[in-house]
């Protein structure tokens, strides 16, 4: 694997993975909070990245790795300021995937 493949296959997994973040994200959560969740879930993301498209042994190469996983960090926040937020996309699943209350409800 090279280092475009690795940033190529971190920004194909970056790109949606703010919808997937956006099934366990809460409207109600703070803008930090949320920051922080996406962070984690795109560095998550990232290892598996690696891991499906090398194999475990892909990890002895450090810059691939860390090219993968800032790929996805950087596609995903990038996505999600430019095309998931803006399109409502995002934060209409964040809704729709919320619990209600019986009395938020009415």
């Amino acid at each position: 694997m090279t280092t475009l493949e690795s940033l190529s296959t971190g920004a194909q997994v970056g790109a949606v993975l703010p919808l997937l973040t956006a099934v366990v994200q809460k409207p109600a959560w703070s803008a930090k909070y949320k920051k922080v969740v996406a962070v984690v879930a795109a560095l998550v993301a990232g290892v598996f990245a690696v891991a499906a498209d090398g194999g475990w042994d892909q990890f002895q190469h450090g810059h691939l790795t860390a090219a993968t996983l800032l790929g996805v960090l950087a596609a995903s926040q990038t996505s999600y300021d430019l095309v998931w937020k803006p399109s409502k996309l995002a934060p209409w699943i964040e809704a729709l995937t919320t619990k209600r209350t019986p009395q938020q409800a009415e």
